[in-house]
């Protein structure tokens, strides 16, 4: 849904355009899954989403050269486009929106609302990175938040292999986030998204050929779910990412993160339909202090 930003504390304050900006881009992130599960409905999922990140990433090309922006990178910012095109934009959402052929939206969305829970868990596995006790309380929380939803979910018929498919995508997000950490600065931050989204446009294309035998069945509701998570999730979530990274810095700006849980269950709900019992808004209310607790540990460390 975005890309990884440097390090760094932002030069301005947590303003209120910061903090509007910060719920519109958890708001619209969150929103991804649901739209998802409209298009995988009446559509082949693999073949559409690389229809989707052709038509987004030719879009963000064309803008970031339109802002004078240029495609030749520095070799960490090549790096970062090609593993984080594979990774996320092929890999996990590939994953998440063949998984949602058969579990809810809000379930792909609780599970990939974890991916900043095992950032940290990670880091300070394999990265030696330290975890101060908020950060360490987060993970505690986040884990117990997944293990009461799942929980419920499992004992009541979700689709195991759609679990699985979602896990193995926010562990491919998760690697992602931290092989590239950092290795976008220098410039032309749209034309890398632009250049992902072309990335993970020609893996998914192979994947499709291997996999599918593309299908679909033409409908109001897949034409409208299928423009709206082009522009707003594919583009204009990044482009709010990036102003806001750029305003307050990706530390401060990952803490509306917190913020998904809530929104992609609730929108889900909203536009679905689908059902919520008191076990599922719990979890989601643990997770969501989990992923908070993190964060917050995290900037005050920076």
């Amino acid at each position: 849904m975005f890309a990884p930003a440097g390090k760094g504390v932002g030069k301005a304050p947590m303003d209120i355009r910061a903090i509007l900006a910060g719920l519109a881009f958890a708001l619209m992130w969150s929103s991804a899954f649901t739209s998802a599960r409209i298009i995988v409905a009446d559509a082949s999922p693999l073949a559409a989403l690389t229809l989707r990140y052709l038509v987004s990433g030719l879009l963000g090309v064309a803008i970031a050269r339109a802002l004078g922006q240029s495609w030749h990178l520095t070799p960490a910012q090549w790096r970062a486009t090609i593993i984080f095109g594979i990774l996320q934009n092929a890999v996990y959402l590939g994953l998440n929106f063949v998984a949602m052929q058969t579990i809810q939206a809000s379930v792909a969305a609780i599970i990939a609302s974890t991916m900043p829970l095992l950032v940290a868990l990670a880091g300070w596995a394999f990265l030696g990175e330290r975890l101060k006790p908020l950060a360490a309380a987060g993970l505690v929380a986040g884990t117990l938040g997944v293990g009461l939803i799942m929980g419920s979910r499992i004992t009541g018929g979700v689709d195991l292999m759609g679990l699985l498919l979602c896990g193995i995508g926010v562990i491919a997000l998760t690697i992602a986030t931290l092989a590239v950490r950092g290795a976008t600065s220098g410039g032309n931050f749209l034309m890398i998204v632009g250049l992902q989204m072309l990335v993970g446009c020609a893996a998914l294309a192979l994947a499709t050929a291997v996999f599918e035998t593309p299908q679909v069945t033409p409908s109001w509701p897949l034409a409208a779910a299928f423009l709206y998570t082009t522009l707003v999730p594919g583009l204009a979530a990044t482009f709010v990412w990036f102003w806001l990274v750029n305003r307050i810095g990706a530390t401060r700006a990952a803490t509306f993160h917190f913020l998904n849980p809530f929104f992609g269950v609730a929108i889900a709900a909203l536009l679905l339909g689908e059902a919520l019992g008191a076990q599922d808004v719990l979890g989601v209310a643990i997770i969501t202090l989990g992923i908070l607790a993190v964060q917050l540990s995290r900037q005050s460390k920076r």
